[in-house]
């Protein structure tokens, strides 16, 4: 069955136990986890391939119950046609007490896990598809409002066009203004442009593609050629979890072909030529589950620097040295 999303109070999980959650907005995706999870300290979360590679297991731990145990919420990550087979047989189990999410990316319109969902009334399939400007301006207009921070319509049409239809993106860029402004600092037409342009930046981009290569001695010579400031360090974090997410991706891609030109070639979005040599050595060196838990440390770091700003430039800066150095991929 298909379902809007604005339709998610439809959803009863008392009945329907299978959802399957598709599209590129991240932001909506998060929203909408945030309504339907309960209780956030009993979720699961599997990437496809672990469910993959441990089906009976999987089935096994879903079907097995105890007296004092709370609903199980599971999330599938990135979830595909691969894993029609195990739906299958999970829609011929008792689910009761059990949700299970499946989050996969785009599904075009044969794809068989798709066309499970939305024919079943018994199944929850909801797409997700980019926010359009208006929407985008709303949110952005009722952010700035509640923060009681003043910019332009140019300003903030450059913020909206930025965001390529992600509500996540958009909060991500409105977050830095925040930030920026809180020490008193008047948002400008160059202050916005640095800001919403960070990805653009050259030495900052630069730093984390080799700490991810660990290249010690260049990220040394970078760390000394630069002046970051403090309202640097939480926008370095913020992109390093970008880049930290893409890696994820492409390494999980990666374990599954185990052919490296292959795992460049197919990465969507596309990767540039003049970065592709420094991301197969990212590649090379990291392991899904180190980067899950470097992706854990960068927002643990990200809060120590909101907490101690004065000690911001220490924090990341002693971060990046240590991931640079440490041994990830075992």
């Amino acid at each position: 069955m298909i379902l809007k999303s604005f339709e998610i109070n439809k959803i009863n999980q008392n009945i329907h136990h299978l959802i399957l959650l598709y599209g590129k907005n991240e932001g909506l995706k998060n929203e909408t986890f945030d309504i339907l999870i309960k209780d956030k300290n009993n979720v699961s979360n599997y990437e496809e391939k672990e469910v993959l590679d441990n089906e009976n297991n999987f089935v096994e731990n879903i079907q097995s119950k105890s007296l004092f145990e709370p609903k199980k919420f599971i999330i599938i990550k990135r979830a595909t046609d691969k894993i029609l087979k195990i739906i299958e047989i999970l829609q011929l189990k008792n689910l009761e007490d059990t949700t299970i999410v499946l989050d996969s990316d785009n599904l075009e319109k044969r794809s068989k896990l798709r066309l499970l969902f939305e024919k079943n009334k018994e199944l929850i399939c909801i797409p997700f598809y980019p926010d359009n400007n208006q929407t985008l301006s709303k949110l952005a207009y009722n952010f700035l409002k509640e923060k009681k921070i003043l910019i332009s319509p140019s300003n903030l049409n450059l913020i909206i066009n930025k965001s390529s239809g992600d509500r996540k993106a958009l909060i991500s860029e409105l977050q830095k203004i925040e930030y920026f402004s809180k020490n008193g600092k008047k948002i400008n037409n160059e202050n916005i442009s640095k800001l919403v342009n960070l990805n653009e930046n050259h030495s900052i981009s630069e730093l984390i593609d080799n700490c991810l290569a660990k290249n010690k001695k260049k990220i040394i010579g970078i760390l000394n050629e630069n002046n970051f400031n403090n309202e640097d360090c939480i926008m370095i974090t913020r992109f390093f979890l970008v880049k930290a997410k893409k890696l994820l991706s492409l390494s999980t891609t990666y374990e599954t072909n185990k052919n490296i030109d292959l795992t460049i070639s197919s990465a969507k979005p596309p990767i540039f030529w003049k970065e592709k040599e420094i991301t197969k050595q990212q590649v090379f060196k990291w392991k899904p589950k180190n980067i899950k838990k470097l992706i854990y440390s960068l927002s643990e770091t990200e809060l120590q620097i909101k907490k101690n700003i004065n000690n911001s430039i220490n924090l990341i800066t002693d971060f990046i040295l240590f991931h640079s150095s440490s041994v990830s991929n075992n």
